[in-house]
Protein backbone atom coordinates (compact mmCIF):
# COMPACT_ATOMS: atom_id res chain seq x y z
CA UNK A 1 0.00 0.00 0.00
CA UNK A 2 1.18 3.54 -1.06
CA UNK A 3 0.79 6.36 1.90
CA UNK A 4 -1.34 8.34 0.21
CA UNK A 5 -3.63 4.99 -0.33
CA UNK A 6 -3.13 4.33 3.80
CA UNK A 7 -4.30 8.47 4.10
CA UNK A 8 -7.33 8.32 1.91
CA UNK A 9 -8.58 5.08 3.52
CA UNK A 10 -7.83 6.87 7.36
CA UNK A 11 -9.68 9.51 6.30
CA UNK A 12 -12.76 7.60 4.42
CA UNK A 13 -12.94 5.75 7.89
CA UNK A 14 -13.62 8.44 10.16
CA UNK A 15 -14.74 10.84 7.33
CA UNK A 16 -12.79 14.00 8.10
CA UNK A 17 -12.97 16.89 6.38
CA UNK A 18 -10.67 18.66 5.37
CA UNK A 19 -10.56 21.28 8.15
CA UNK A 20 -9.94 18.32 10.06
CA UNK A 21 -7.62 16.55 8.26
CA UNK A 22 -5.41 20.36 8.10
CA UNK A 23 -5.92 20.31 12.18
CA UNK A 24 -4.59 16.40 12.55
CA UNK A 25 -1.48 17.27 10.71
CA UNK A 26 -1.03 20.75 12.44
CA UNK A 27 -1.38 18.55 15.87
CA UNK A 28 1.58 16.11 14.38
CA UNK A 29 3.63 19.56 13.79
CA UNK A 30 2.85 19.88 9.76
CA UNK A 31 1.59 23.07 9.27
CA UNK A 32 -0.37 22.32 5.43
CA UNK A 33 -2.77 24.13 3.74
CA UNK A 34 -6.31 22.71 2.57
CA UNK A 35 -4.82 22.80 -0.77
CA UNK A 36 -2.08 20.95 0.04
CA UNK A 37 -3.85 18.48 2.00
CA UNK A 38 -6.46 18.08 -0.60
CA UNK A 39 -3.42 17.21 -3.09
CA UNK A 40 -2.42 14.38 -0.95
CA UNK A 41 -5.89 13.30 -0.64
CA UNK A 42 -6.06 13.07 -4.72
CA UNK A 43 -6.09 9.94 -6.72
CA UNK A 44 -2.61 9.15 -8.29
CA UNK A 45 -3.87 10.13 -12.09
CA UNK A 46 -5.41 13.29 -11.24
CA UNK A 47 -4.16 16.96 -11.94
CA UNK A 48 -2.03 17.90 -8.87
CA UNK A 49 -1.52 14.53 -6.96
CA UNK A 50 0.99 14.86 -4.80
CA UNK A 51 2.19 11.51 -3.33
CA UNK A 52 2.39 11.87 0.70
CA UNK A 53 6.10 11.05 2.02
CA UNK A 54 7.08 8.55 5.28
CA UNK A 55 7.76 12.07 7.12
CA UNK A 56 4.21 14.08 6.61
CA UNK A 57 2.58 10.63 7.06
CA UNK A 58 4.22 9.56 10.34
CA UNK A 59 3.08 13.83 11.33
CA UNK A 60 -0.09 12.96 10.55
CA UNK A 61 -0.10 9.85 12.37
CA UNK A 62 0.95 11.13 15.49
CA UNK A 63 -1.51 13.79 14.99
CA UNK A 64 -3.85 11.42 14.58
CA UNK A 65 -3.22 9.79 18.30
CA UNK A 66 -3.06 13.42 19.64
CA UNK A 67 -6.37 13.87 18.05
CA UNK A 68 -8.23 10.79 19.20
CA UNK A 69 -5.96 10.34 22.67
CA UNK A 70 -5.06 13.83 23.80
CA UNK A 71 -2.04 15.24 24.41
CA UNK A 72 1.04 13.91 26.61
CA UNK A 73 2.61 15.83 28.74
CA UNK A 74 5.78 16.53 27.73
CA UNK A 75 7.85 17.25 23.92
CA UNK A 76 5.70 15.96 20.93
CA UNK A 77 7.04 13.47 19.55
CA UNK A 78 8.73 13.67 15.99
CA UNK A 79 7.65 12.39 13.14
CA UNK A 80 10.08 8.83 11.73
CA UNK A 81 11.68 9.76 8.72
CA UNK A 82 10.88 6.66 7.06
CA UNK A 83 7.87 4.55 7.75
CA UNK A 84 7.13 0.64 7.62
CA UNK A 85 3.95 -1.16 7.97
CA UNK A 86 4.64 -1.75 11.47
CA UNK A 87 4.91 1.45 12.52
CA UNK A 88 1.61 2.79 10.39
CA UNK A 89 0.07 -0.36 12.22
CA UNK A 90 1.68 0.39 15.63
CA UNK A 91 0.66 3.89 15.21
CA UNK A 92 -3.09 3.29 14.24
CA UNK A 93 -3.15 0.72 17.06
CA UNK A 94 -1.84 3.24 19.63
CA UNK A 95 -4.64 5.82 18.13
CA UNK A 96 -7.28 3.94 18.16
CA UNK A 97 -6.55 2.38 21.61
CA UNK A 98 -7.32 -1.38 20.52
CA UNK A 99 -6.23 -4.17 22.70
CA UNK A 100 -4.61 -7.35 21.37
CA UNK A 101 -8.03 -8.89 21.45
CA UNK A 102 -9.41 -5.75 19.66
CA UNK A 103 -7.03 -5.97 16.98
CA UNK A 104 -8.10 -10.05 16.35
CA UNK A 105 -11.37 -9.35 16.11
CA UNK A 106 -11.10 -6.62 13.35
CA UNK A 107 -8.68 -9.17 11.29
CA UNK A 108 -11.24 -11.72 11.81
CA UNK A 109 -14.49 -9.87 10.86
CA UNK A 110 -12.73 -9.56 7.55
CA UNK A 111 -11.58 -13.49 7.31
CA UNK A 112 -7.95 -13.01 8.38
CA UNK A 113 -7.20 -15.25 11.25
CA UNK A 114 -3.52 -14.52 12.56
CA UNK A 115 -2.67 -16.03 16.32
CA UNK A 116 -1.74 -13.62 19.44
CA UNK A 117 1.68 -14.56 18.90
CA UNK A 118 1.99 -13.73 14.59
CA UNK A 119 0.30 -10.19 15.77
CA UNK A 120 2.86 -9.54 18.98
CA UNK A 121 5.63 -10.08 16.61
CA UNK A 122 4.51 -7.09 14.50
CA UNK A 123 4.68 -4.92 17.19
CA UNK A 124 8.08 -5.97 18.65
CA UNK A 125 11.64 -4.26 18.33
CA UNK A 126 13.01 -4.93 14.86
CA UNK A 127 16.24 -5.81 16.58
CA UNK A 128 14.17 -8.95 18.37
CA UNK A 129 14.41 -12.28 17.17
CA UNK A 130 10.64 -12.25 17.61
CA UNK A 131 10.00 -9.51 15.03
CA UNK A 132 8.26 -10.05 11.78
CA UNK A 133 7.66 -7.40 9.15
CA UNK A 134 3.83 -6.70 8.72
CA UNK A 135 3.09 -7.33 4.74
CA UNK A 136 0.57 -5.35 2.66
CA UNK A 137 -2.07 -8.08 3.13
CA UNK A 138 -2.21 -7.81 6.79
CA UNK A 139 -2.75 -4.07 7.05
CA UNK A 140 -5.14 -3.61 4.12
CA UNK A 141 -7.21 -6.02 5.64
CA UNK A 142 -6.57 -4.55 9.23
CA UNK A 143 -7.33 -0.93 7.63
CA UNK A 144 -10.55 -3.27 5.96
CA UNK A 145 -11.52 -4.12 9.31
CA UNK A 146 -11.94 -1.05 10.56
CA UNK A 147 -13.87 0.46 7.81
CA UNK A 148 -16.45 -2.82 8.31
CA UNK A 149 -16.38 -1.74 12.13
CA UNK A 150 -16.69 2.19 11.55
CA UNK A 151 -18.60 2.70 8.55
CA UNK A 152 -20.64 -0.47 8.17
CA UNK A 153 -23.44 0.55 6.25
CA UNK A 154 -21.63 2.78 3.38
Amino acid sequence: MTNSDILRTIRYIFNFKDPEMVEIFKDGGLDLKREEVANFLKNDDEEHFQAIIDKDLAAFLNGFIITKRGKKEGEDPKPEKSLNNNIIFRKLRIALNLKEDDVLEILSSVGMHISPHELSAFFRKPSQSQYRPCKDQILRNFLNGLKKKHRPTV
